[in-house]
């Protein structure tokens, strides 16, 4: 059979071909269906859902209409997809549960909080709500450019004028390809404020627009947990916020508690979160529920828990809302169309593209209306002459033959021009009595005070940029309601209830390369000095454990940096590991950044503020500050103290107001003086001079002391000793200080310095993460100028790195770990 050969038809590479199909059909997905243009907030199908209604004129003013018309109108002449498609979007923006501020009035059977779906489109009936129209007016003073629809028969905008914030204020959520989006609602009169404080101001950082627009308003309230992913995102445009719904706890007089659920976390389905809870008591996962019920009607949301009279209705709260929709995460990806192009954009930059889009908007209606102006008033002008000379002009038009005539004669003998010609043509003749004459004189001023201020607002930024503002204004007057959405303050940002946790001794331990865990404190047991001591935490080579500190689960934990910054965490926050795991980076924990170090920790049970806490620097800086100035502190921390040059904070200490301060430095010098020496200051104060130091000294130490107290000294080469506190007599703060040891090439350096009382367990750690635990009376007594002694055998190579004093506990008998002299 002979080859025939195939015209017209073109060999392609087939996986070349996929790729440029798929990528086409990516593109189409992300510009043409998932998408939000930044200007309006609105996709496509949404926008020509509310152009539809417009033009079929089924305005806030009129009747409701079947929504199977609205939904035909739209896939007939702009959106050529499944009508289900189309009417479940519009359901959505009728649902109040759903939008903040609803874009369509509906009538009928629209779903429910319980996921109940709505009635058939030919059930059910629609038109556009009062706020919807406000994101079309002003559509037909070309304001918007317009494009052909699919078949080139219609023409349809490619955006609205949208004369509120609409991306920012309803929010929008979708899923495109590769990437998605999931902005949440805002309260419209908070985030039209935020626009006009970016008017004035378009370099307004993210902490002053959250004093304007403090975050999230969801159409169905509930509780924002903390600021910080707020931030985040509004920052970053991507972030992730906890939200709780509202609750009450209400008792009766017998004593028996009731919990209320009043409000859900937006887009939680009521029906599913009360299944939830009723398997979760079937399971025995949460007891001391006896009663369950939805007692929701049209006055409001109202969920019935009754618990037994001998459980504790917080407790079983707090597991309500780890284990069910009742606390739940919303993620933020503020992702928006800029000029077709997908970009994750902060809060400041949503603001300020929908504020170029006004301009342009104003800018567009104005020049139109400045048009129309001026045509008219052409017109009038043309109307004036002709009842100047309307004598003349009727002998013209009476002696024309034809009315082509009679124009051509009315442009050459009056000047006219032909437009003005044909109006005087058109005239009626009830224009020439005297009443007429003065509307059209009336007529001509206005119009020409019109113009003039229309010019002036092309001509001037600041006219155009005011305008903007009143509008705006204007509907912030008409359309602002009450906030729903609760935010707490960054107090309660801690997600876990302590009810559901047990109050624990705990021992925290950060490596010298920032690893942090938390083991049980009895986890080293004690052994004699001069013990080769346990493996404490897997470290690398060059990492070992520089902070060590025994606390409690419940207790806040204040972290202080070498940068002068302060963090929070509960005892309870940090990850617990195994006592040679290396444990978690504290970057993970902390928002420190790469060249800072944590210097200090300090267990705070609670913030009294008879309290202080006491700062010592590298360079010999001291500072006294109020405890209450550390009680809010935001996620990426604070300022605890300003430092100055290269100094770095090596130490904090927890104080009340009467206490002896001892400062310690590598060099072996010591001095004591008293804290009220050092007057209280503000928190980013940057300190005044505790002791003066020689070249090449610098601070290792500081602590609090007392008559009763002893000065423990530990150098890098092992050695240490006791010294008792009337050794050291107080001196005034910023001089030299006493010899606090003999420093020798055989003893090395200090590297610790500690007041002890003599009931402590003392913790040597080394280089190579090595931990021996010794009770404080097996270290000898010896008077300040002397050296010590050995407290641990150092092989060669190695270092004392760090030591901590912790509360005594009962001996682990590890016979594994026994290890004795």
């Amino acid at each position: 059979m002979a080859d025939t050969p195939n015209r017209g038809v073109k060999r392609i590479n087939i996986s070349k071909k996929m790729r440029t199909s798929f990528l086409d059909y990516a593109m189409s997905v992300i510009v043409s269906r998932a998408l939000p243009d930044v200007r309006d907030g609105l996709k496509p199908v949404h926008r020509r859902i509310l152009y539809a209604m417009h033009e079929l004129g089924i305005t806030a003013d009129k009747s409701h209409k079947k929504s199977a018309r609205i939904v035909g109108d739209v896939i007939g002449k702009y959106h050529p997809h499944g009508d289900i498609a189309v009417y479940e979007t519009m359901v959505r923006m009728a649902q109040d549960f759903n939008y903040r501020y609803m874009l369509v009035n509906g009538q009928g059977n629209f779903g429910s909080v319980d996921g109940d779906s709505a009635a058939a489109m030919r059930y059910t009936e629609a038109k556009m709500s009062k706020i919807s129209m406000e994101l079309l007016r002003d559509i037909n003073k070309n304001t918007v450019d317009f494009q052909e629809n699919y078949d080139g028969n219609e023409k349809e905008p490619t955006v609205l004028p949208s004369r509120y914030p609409n991306l920012i204020v309803n929010g929008t959520s979708g899923i495109a390809v590769g990437m998605a989006t999931n902005i949440p609602p805002h309260h419209l009169g908070e985030a039209i404020d935020a626009v006009l404080a970016v008017a004035d101001n378009p370099q307004l950082t993210t902490e002053e627009l959250m004093e304007i627009m403090p975050g999230p308003d969801f159409p169905t309230g509930g509780i924002i947990l903390g600021r910080s992913g707020i931030r985040r995102a509004y920052e970053t445009g991507r972030g992730s916020i906890m939200i709780r719904g509202k609750v009450e706890i209400e008792q009766a007089k017998s004593g028996k508690e009731t919990i209320i659920v009043t409000e859900l976390p937006y887009q939680v389905n009521k029906a599913r979160l009360i299944e939830k809870i009723a398997e979760l008591v079937r399971e025995k996962k949460i007891e001391g529920i006896t009663h369950l019920a939805d007692e929701s009607d049209r006055t409001g949301m109202r969920i019935v828990i009754e618990v037994r009279r001998d459980s504790n209705a917080n407790v079983i709260l707090n597991n309500l809302y780890k284990q069910t929709a009742l606390q739940s995460s919303f993620g933020i990806n503020m992702l928006a169309l800029v000029d077709k192009e997908p970009k994750v954009l902060s809060l400041r930059e949503i603001l300020q593209h929908y504020l170029d889009h006004q301009r342009v908007i104003i800018r567009r209606r104005t020049q139109y209306e400045l048009e129309r102006a001026e045509a008219r008033a052409h017109i009038l002008e043309g109307l004036r002459i002709a009842l100047d000379h309307i004598d003349e002009i009727i002998a013209l038009i009476r002696g024309s033959k034809t009315t082509a005539e009679a124009k051509s004669g009315l442009i050459e003998t009056f000047e006219l021009s032909e437009r003005q010609a044909q109006a005087i043509l058109d005239m009626r003749l009830q224009r020439l009595t005297g009443l007429e004459r003065d509307k059209i004189e009336e007529e001509y001023k206005e119009l020409l005070r019109l113009i003039e201020e229309l010019k002036a607002i092309l001509a001037n930024d600041e006219t155009l940029l005011n305008l903007i503002k009143e509008e705006l204004l204007e509907i912030k007057e008409r359309f602002a309601d009450e906030r729903r959405t609760e935010i707490t303050t960054s107090g309660l940002e801690m997600i876990e209830d302590e009810d559901l946790i047990p109050e624990e001794n705990l021992v925290l331990t950060l490596t010298h390369n920032g690893y942090i865990k938390r083991l049980p404190s009895n986890t080293y047991r004690s052994q004699r000095r001069g013990g080769r001591g346990i493996q404490g935490m897997g470290t690398n080579e060059d990492d070992f454990v520089e902070h060590l500190l025994n606390t409690s689960t419940h207790d806040t934990i204040l972290f202080f940096t070498s940068k002068g910054r302060v963090f929070r965490k509960k005892g309870y926050e940090i990850p617990e590991y195994s006592r040679t795991a290396k444990g978690l980076p504290i970057v993970n924990l902390l928002e420190v950044e790469k060249d800072e170090k944590v210097t200090a920790m300090i267990p705070v049970p609670e913030f009294d503020e008879e309290q202080y806490l006491f700062f010592a620097t590298k360079q010999g800086i001291v500072k006294r500050t109020s405890i209450q100035e550390y009680r809010n502190i935001r996620t990426n921390g604070i300022i605890a103290l300003t430092l100055r040059g290269d100094d770095e904070l090596i130490g904090v200490k927890l104080t009340s107001n009467d206490e002896d301060i001892i400062i310690g430095t590598r060099d072996g010098m010591l001095i004591r003086f008293k804290e009220s020496d050092i007057r209280v200051m503000g928190r980013t104060a940057g300190g005044v001079i505790g002791i003066r130091l020689r070249e090449e000294d610098y601070v290792i130490g500081m602590d609090l002391l007392n008559e009763k107290h002893e000065v423990l000294i530990v150098t890098e080469k092992g050695y240490g000793k006791r010294t008792p506190a009337e050794e050291y007599r107080i001196q005034t703060r910023g001089g030299l200080g006493l010899k606090t040891a003999q420093i020798t090439e055989r003893n090395g350096k200090l590297v610790a310095m500690k007041s002890v009382e003599g009931t402590e367990d003392i913790m040597i750690i080394t280089g190579h993460g090595i931990i021996i635990r010794m009770d404080i009376n097996d270290i000898s007594v010896f008077g300040r100028n002397t050296q010590g002694v050995r407290l641990i055998r150092i092989d060669e190579g190695e270092f004392v790195a760090t030591v901590a004093k912790v509360v005594k506990e009962d001996d682990l008998l590890d016979e594994e770990d026994d290890q004795s002299e």
